[in-house]
This record gives structure tokens, C-alpha cells and sequence, in this order.
């Protein structure tokens, strides 16, 4: 099967909003396979820094390959982990970021290799692991978790209106044997719930289990709190002084959390909106990139000491 090309997301948009500039250091907290960050390096040479971040030790390396041959005469530094660590690891370093960059997204090779159990488009392990090295799995999760807590992630993270029967439905079906394949839970939910609204049944319960195998919305609240706290320290910590953040969520749960933080800076004068809010993609970008449709763009600008304070979002 023909490999799919992987298109970086509101692209345009993002080198937009976080303007690169000659010297300075770009934090790209979800690196994938180096789409942004071989843009954003473009602009940054002479001497500027590239800080890659990514959970996937695989993509990190291929991302670091990639911008080091596109884009010569930046330094790469490259560093696999969660992104919720980073500030921490950037602060340990001495170094400061002037734009960061969270997509919030999925590496294609990430969703279409059935081995990694993201989709249910081809059969694969029931794994979804962001770190293929991490402890738990999606199986794990189905195999164990008592029914409440099945619903719960079910309802919480997949905004799943059927938790309940979905729930009850796979503590049935693992008494008879093991659910370890993506095709096995698809048509488990498929038998529950009939249609979607638009989109496959199975959808939510996916979207549900992969937030809580990689502690998704946990990782980003740890991003979030940690660039409130940059904020406040108007260029002493992990961002520099002025520094511009993006973070590009593809769910209403993320967009939510992204919105509220960045809000809250606005509000108390800490940093202002760069660009429309949220910023989406066009019918053009999404004829060709079917996938950044869900995509949501949020951007501020840190405000350096003795600026006004500026409007709302």
C-alpha cells in the first residue's frame, strides 16, 4: 500500500502566528515527523535552535534527520518525552524558548499503520500507544478497568452518549476471551450503538480509550499550567520575554482547556491574542488534507514588562 504523504497542518497559519525570526529558539512539543519544524527552521538560521519534542522515539529521530537536512545551519536538539516535561527539561538546560509550538495532532504513519491500533480502518492490535515503550495499552485498559470507570473515560473523554452500554457490553464480551484487536472493539461498539452522527459509532470509544492510554488532556493541562507560570515570570523562566505559543487541538475537550488558559493571560494582562481565535482551515487545505478539518488553531504573545494590557479574546 502506497505510503500517505504527511501534510503539516495550518502550516501558513502557524509560521503566521509565531514569526520566526534569524537566532531565535523554537520548542515544537509534539515534533512528529517534522513538517512545522522544517518550516519554522527556514527562518531561524543564521544560529537559531530547534528544540524537537516528541513521545515516539521513532518519529523524533526521523523529524531530527529530516530538519537537519532541510534545514542546514540550525541547531537540532532533540528530546523524546511528553511534552508536559519540556519546560522543566528546557529550564534544566539553561535555555528559553521564543516560540512553542503543540499539534496536538497524529504523525500519519501513526494512524495508518494498523501495528499502533490508533484506527479501525484496518485490523491491528487494540495498542494506541503514543510511546510504543509505555506500560498500558488499549487492551490493557478493556481487559481490567471495572465498568464506572470504563463509563467514565467513555463519557468524559469521548463525550460518548452510550458509555453505559458500551461499558457493560465489554465487560461481557472479555468474559468469554481476551478484545485485542481494533476490528474485535469496533464491531463491539457497532452492535451497541448504530449510527454516529455523520461519523463511524466506533469513533468516540477510540478517541476515549487513546486519551486515557497517553494521558492526553493530563499532558496538556501540565503544558498549560506551565505556560501560565512562563508568563508570570515575564521572561525569567522557560519562555522568553514576548515569547508567541500555538497549540493546534482537534477536539472540543482540548479546545476547551486551550481556550480557558490563554483566556485567563489575556484577562489578567499577561499576554495577547495574535490572529483570529480559533483559527480553522480552509476549504482548500482541507480538499487536500482531509484531516486537518478538525483543526483548531490557538495563538498568544507573551507580553513583556511595562506593555499595555490588551483586549479580550
Amino acid at each position: 500500500m502506497t505510503k500517505r504523504l504527511h501534510i503539516p497542518v495550518l502550516l501558513e497559519e502557524i509560521l503566521d502566528r509565531l514569526d520566526p525570526k534569524p537566532g531565535e529558539t523554537y520548542a515544537d512539543c509534539t515534533a512528529g515527523l517534522g513538517g512545522h519544524a522544517v518550516a519554522v527552521g527556514a527562518r531561524l538560521a543564521p544560529g537559531g535552535r530547534i528544540v524537537l519534542n516528541d513521545a515516539d522515539a521513532g518519529n523524533l529521530e526521523q523529524a531530527a534527520d529530516r530538519v537537519a537536512t532541510e534545514a542546514p545551519g540550525v541547531e537540532i536538539q532533540p528530546i523524546h518525552g511528553n511534552f508536559a516535561s519540556l519546560p522543566r527539561r528546557l529550564v534544566a538546560k539553561g535555555q528559553q524558548a521564543d516560540m512553542v509550538l503543540a499539534d496536538l495532532g497524529f504523525a500519519s504513519n501513526q494512524m495508518d499503520d494498523p501495528e499502533r491500533g490508533f484506527a479501525f480502518s484496518r485490523d491491528g492490535p487494540l495498542d494506541m500507544r503514543l510511546d510504543p515503550a509505555g506500560l498500558t495499552t488499549a487492551a490493557d485498559l478493556v481487559a481490567t478497568l471495572p465498568e464506572d470507570e470504563l463509563v467514565r473515560i467513555l463519557r468524559e473523554y469521548g463525550e460518548e452518549k452510550a458509555a453505559r452500554p458500551i461499558a457493560r457490553k465489554i465487560i461481557a464480551a472479555r468474559q468469554e476471551g481476551p478484545i485485542a484487536t481494533t476490528a474485535q472493539l469496533a464491531a463491539m461498539v457497532r452492535r451497541v450503538v448504530r449510527t454516529g452522527g455523520g461519523i463511524d459509532p466506533a469513533t468516540r470509544t477510540f478517541q476515549a480509550l487513546r486519551i486515557a492510554v497517553n494521558d492526553e488532556l493530563g499532558s496538556l493541562e501540565g503544558l498549560l499550567a506551565a505556560v501560565q507560570r512562563g508568563a508570570r515570570m515575564h521572561g525569567e523562566g522557560w519562555l522568553a520575554a514576548g515569547a508567541r505559543v500555538a497549540i493546534v487541538s482537534f477536539h472540543s475537550l482540548e479546545d476547551r482547556m486551550v481556550k480557558r488558559a490563554f483566556g485567563a493571560l489575556v484577562r489578567d494582562g499577561l499576554a495577547e491574542p495574535i490572529g483570529r481565535q480559533p483559527t480553522t482551515a480552509g476549504e482548500d487545505e482541507v480538499s487536500v488534507n482531509p484531516r486537518s478539518r478538525s483543526a483548531k488553531l490557538r495563538a498568544i504573545r507573551l507580553i513583556e514588562t511595562g506593555k499595555a494590557q490588551p483586549p479580550g479574546l
